[in-house]
């Protein structure tokens, strides 16, 4: 049964643990994160030792984190069993040769020990929906896919963090995070840890305090590149790309990136046009409100012709 990362999180602070889990996709943050607060919750630090196993499927097989799953737990109430990098869940060739008796672990899933929280991480994109193991593992377990947040999935995360801190920040605050910082999860939690030691506990962070102790990133300076190109600003705009080359950017990034702002300017100016607020053009874009009012803005400098001759443009680099 297929679950958001927020609800199964919020099942884990619940102690509702339940006695399979699968955790596959390439956000290793969402992973980490949902793995760290398991076992944060069901073992204390001295049952570790006893009571938490994690393997490699590159390097053991199957049989072994299976037996160890089929043990009861000592001392504690429950056990942990970690199943890392599990392959074979995918259709990618075996490079490891271990050998991998499937047919146990598919007697396991149909009855799991309910003392154990067994974990599998296939930290791939994709599994082989074809095979057996995983079509009968997306039934039984509970099933979270870490990919990379939109907008709308990056402020609930960005929010559920802040009260994690006991501080809270304002719509736009949430916005600016998401424009400054993009997608990185580890950054973005950096940087709030930090904002929370500044406003302090049950302070509120504003855009201000973001401006003031957020540090410039690639993000930000592809939107002020955008906007000196649009408002023929041609020094600053070049001023810009050169520092970006300095700093040995990834060419092929800072196109997508300058391509993606400039569609979005595209987007929410034909959706003005035909009446869209700016609420359900983050709906409809699934972008932060913020980001949708700051491309608005950026849009009205330009003309539907400018920003059609830098998407022809971009496509030719």
């Amino acid at each position: 049964m297929v679950e958001s990362y927020f609800e199964v999180k919020k099942q884990i602070k619940k102690q509702t643990i339940a006695p399979l889990y699968l955790f596959y996709g390439k956000e290793s943050f969402l992973v980490e994160d949902l793995l760290n607060s398991l076992i944060q919750t069901v073992l204390s630090e001295d049952e570790h030792d006893f009571n938490l196993s994690i393997f490699d499927m590159r390097e053991t097989a199957v049989d072994l984190a299976v037996e160890d799953a089929q043990t009861l737990p000592f001392i504690g109430a429950k056990r942990v069993v970690i199943m890392k990098d599990a392959y074979f869940l995918t259709a990618q060739k075996d490079e490891w040769k271990v050998d991998h008796s499937l047919t146990l672990l598919e007697e396991y899933i149909k009855n799991p020990v309910m003392e154990t929280a067994f974990v599998i991480v296939a930290p791939y994109e994709k599994l082989d929906e074809r095979k057996k193991i995983t079509k009968l593992l997306k039934k039984e377990a509970v099933v979270v896919e870490a990919q990379e947040f939109d907008d709308r999935l990056m402020a609930e995360w960005i929010i559920n963090r802040a009260k994690d801190k006991r501080v809270s920040l304002t719509d736009d605050a949430v916005g600016r995070l998401i424009q400054l910082l993009g997608k990185n999860l580890l950054l973005t939690t950096n940087e709030i840890d930090k904002l929370a030691l500044f406003v302090g506990e049950d302070g509120t962070v504003t855009v201000d305090v973001v401006d003031e102790l957020v540090a410039k990133t690639i993000e930000q300076d592809i939107f002020m590149l955008i906007n000196a190109i649009v408002s023929r600003r041609i020094d600053e705009a070049l001023s810009i790309f050169f520092e970006l080359m300095k700093q040995k950017e990834d060419p092929i990034k800072l196109i997508a990136l300058l391509a993606r702002q400039i569609r979005i300017q595209y987007q929410v100016k034909e959706m003005a046009r035909q009446g869209y607020s700016q609420k359900q053009m983050a709906s409809q874009l699934k972008l932060h409100p913020y980001v949708v009012k700051l491309s608005l803005q950026q849009s009205e400098r330009a003309s539907d012709k400018q920003l059609h001759e830098l998407l022809d443009a971009l496509s030719l680099c």
